[in-house]
């Protein structure tokens, strides 16, 4: 029999089909995935596209697969699931449907151990460890209102905030300013608006009819200044918080898989956030991953009540690899 893992995130779905040995035979990607930024009607089309398009790959349908795996933010939550178990219902699958954590498909996408942790940093920020190859503590991932210190959120909306200072005359000049402008296509030409700069309402209309997440799309911007001063302090602020993060669930020495974008990026974050794990004599052996496609088949194997050893783990990353 066959196990599907779904790595099923708000912006892409990836469908990996695996036989029993670890080795994948079908792999797909489709659209957002995740029901609470796609709508359940969309997350269940593109999930189901995703899984057709695998199967379709491995020469196999769905009466060959036993367990189907979906990984994806709030995995563990209670609500209803029938959005997604009535259609493969429907398509005559009858086996296993199990829901699991992003975040723990990302911790698998790097590491078969059973203690470590994981850090996802993208337009959010979470930071889990793992016991016993479960979720035992989880920092963060409170959401761009309450949480997501660090993430890429919070980056876009501190190039924001530094650029709205420093037209507004209460911050330092940054080269943010520009650069924030010009991706908003906003003129700084006109004559001044109750004593300010004609920029400064444009930019606030701008912004204020954005969804508040959207400010992560700034997040480059710091990155591509990093002899700027205020931006080195966003990055540095940034690389600090999300090391804290790591501190707050921090036990004993194990891997670190890190996924996301956020700390995919080389240069003053980075540096800071090692910096800081360092001082505080956290030296993990660090795992990047790019997403959770080989997390969400190995948990898939491992409903399935497969033995995950270091040769069926390496089999299944090789083998994913392959099919990418």
């Amino acid at each position: 029999m066959l196990q599907i893992g779904l790595d099923a995130g708000g912006t892409s779905t990836r469908a990996t089909v695996v036989t029993t040995d670890g080795e994948c035979v079908g792999y797909a990607r489709s659209s957002g995935g995740n029901p609470i930024s796609s709508g359940k009607i969309g997350a269940s089309s593109a999930i189901l596209d995703a899984i057709e398009s695998a199967l379709t790959r491995a020469n196999a349908t769905l009466s060959d697969v036993s367990v189907i795996v979906a990984a994806m933010a709030g995995g563990s939550a209670d609500d209803s699931r029938d959005w997604l178990i009535e259609p493969l219902a429907d398509r005559d699958f009858t086996g296993t449907v199990a829901w699991e954590s992003d975040l723990l498909a990302t911790y698998f996408s790097g590491t078969f151990s059973s203690f470590g942790y994981a850090i996802v940093s993208g337009t959010g920020a979470a930071v889990i460890r793992v016991e016993d190859g479960q979720i035992a503590r989880t920092s963060d991932g409170l959401g761009w209102l309450l949480g997501d210190a660090g993430s890429g959120f919070w980056i876009g909306h501190n190039v924001a905030l530094a650029v709205m200072s420093d037209i507004d005359g209460r911050g330092p000049s940054t080269a943010l300013t520009p650069r924030l402008l010009e991706a908003l296509g906003i003129s700084t030409e006109g004559a001044r608006v109750q004593g300010r700069s004609p920029a400064l309402p444009r930019l606030i209309t701008a912004l204020y009819d954005m969804r508040p997440v959207q400010l992560a799309q700034f997040a480059p911007l710091a990155f591509s200044e990093p002899e700027d001063a205020v931006s080195r302090g966003i990055l540095e602020s940034a690389g600090s918080l999300l090391a804290h993060s790591v501190e707050a669930v921090h036990t004993e020495n194990g891997p670190l898989v890190i996924g996301g974008s956020v700390l995919a990026q080389t240069g003053r974050l980075a540096e800071t956030f090692a910096a800081r794990l360092a001082a505080q004599g956290i030296e993990p052996a660090i795992v990047r991953v790019a997403d959770g496609a080989v997390g969400s088949a190995v948990l898939a194997l491992r409903e399935a009540g497969v033995d995950i050893t270091a040769s069926v783990f390496r089999r299944v990353t090789d083998s994913v690899a392959r099919m990418r």
